[in-house]
């Protein structure tokens, strides 16, 4: 089962990895528009124009902070060991999904199976936070029984 999270977790690196490279790539396409913009004899269209640039800079410029933490984050479990119940890193099977415990990346295919990859701090994840194997709960109208945990 190792090498299947070794599986997810390079996944949700290069899930992040891309959305690093893309932020970074709208940051360079905005910092070009801008310095491409040639003043004209309608100055206010020029600052108008530098103003909308700028704010989609410092958009993307925080994106870019918030994909960094989430590597960090991301790159703090890469070797997180099994437990008897949930922790961040943990991979767990139950009755309505698989689940790793990582970074928000949606869902993941590895070894034919569909798993979900979900932040601790997320709805599912803050409910699976603490479960043993064999406890349930109670998420948006469906019950969950936790089978394995890896």
């Amino acid at each position: 089962m190792s090498t299947l999270k070794t599986q997810l977790y390079q996944l949700c690196l290069n899930f992040i990895q891309k959305r690093i490279e893309n932020i970074e790539y709208s940051l360079q396409q905005a910092r070009q528009a801008s310095n491409d913009d040639t003043k004209s004899s309608a100055g206010d269209k020029y600052e108008t124009t530098r103003e909308m640039m700028q704010q989609e800079m410092d958009r993307n410029n925080k994106l870019l902070y918030e994909a960094g933490q989430q590597k960090i984050a991301l790159q703090q479990i890469e070797n997180v060991d099994a437990s008897k119940v949930v922790k961040n890193g943990s991979l767990v099977l139950t009755s309505e999904g698989n689940f790793y415990i990582s970074i928000s990346a949606g869902e993941l295919n590895a070894d034919g199976q569909q798993f979900f990859a979900v932040s601790q701090a997320s709805p599912i994840g803050r409910f699976l936070i603490g479960k043993a194997k064999n406890e349930s709960f109670k998420f948006n109208g469906k019950d969950y029984l936790v089978k394995e945990i890896f």
